[in-house]
């Protein structure tokens, strides 16, 4: 099937309040996608949608709670039509030495990267079968790829978000679904990195508007390349090697 262009998508994103989910939000709007926004900041999320014309569908939710991320998507179906592209970005993390890591911190860092991105995922699957494909998007980080101190649970989430789109991108294949995570490859500066950015990373850190191309190429070219890769945002919004 061919891939549909952008401006006419509907395309999820989660956590899309600020930082980096606003920035890819804004790139989608201004190609004419249709947009469904999900975070658990309302105010956030209506200025965004202010700011874009106030025709997105607004989606506030705790992601972290299984019955509200499912009442998320019971409101997504019920405002439009299947989801041609889900990006899932949102995320919790809370550096905490391991021995103080309480079940609740560790549950709800987990919940909102892991468990969200699999019932989303879920949600949108038979859409994107019947449509003949669609884009699967998952948000990890370095924090995928190795471990830090002080990040448990939230390298387990993003662990997990590795292996569960490497098994979507093989289930998906045959229906044209394309799963794949997606690192920054450069730090951002967002409301996550001033809270936990060494001096450092803040000294080159960059808007994440820089990185929001890369979201565009995966959604209107669906490449075959991409499926269940890490791919580097940085890279591949500069066109440069894209998988790492």
């Amino acid at each position: 099937m061919k891939v549909p262009p952008i401006s006419d998508q509907r395309v999820c994103i989660t956590g899309a309040a600020q930082g980096l989910g606003a920035a890819i939000a804004r790139a989608f709007a201004a190609r004419g996608a249709e947009l469904v926004l999900m975070d658990i900041d309302v105010h956030g999320l209506a200025a965004l949608n202010a700011a874009l014309g106030g025709t997105a569908t607004v989606i506030p939710a705790d992601l972290s709670d299984a019955t509200a991320c499912r009442q998320a998507i019971g409101r997504m179906k019920a405002a439009g039509g299947p989801v041609d592209t889900l990006i899932h970005n949102a995320a919790i993390l809370r550096p905490e030495p391991f021995d103080q890591v309480s079940l609740d911190t560790y549950f709800a860092t987990v919940n909102v990267g892991l468990q969200a991105g699999f019932l989303l995922a879920q949600a949108v699957w038979s859409g994107m079968k019947a449509r003949g494909g669609g884009a699967l998007v998952f948000v990890s980080s370095q924090s995928g790829i190795k471990g830090f101190a002080d990040e448990t649970a939230y390298c387990a989430a993003k662990h997990g978000l590795e292996g569960l789109s490497k098994c979507l991108a093989l289930e998906g294949a045959d229906h044209g679904i394309l799963s794949c995570t997606i690192t920054p490859g450069q730090a951002m500066q967002t409301p996550m990195s001033e809270q936990n950015y060494p001096p450092e990373l803040k000294a080159r850190w960059v808007d994440p508007a820089a990185l929001a191309p890369a979201f565009l190429t995966i959604a209107e070219t669906r490449s075959p390349a991409f499926n269940g890769q890490r791919l580097n945002a940085w890279d591949l919004s500069n066109r440069k090697e894209t998988t790492q």
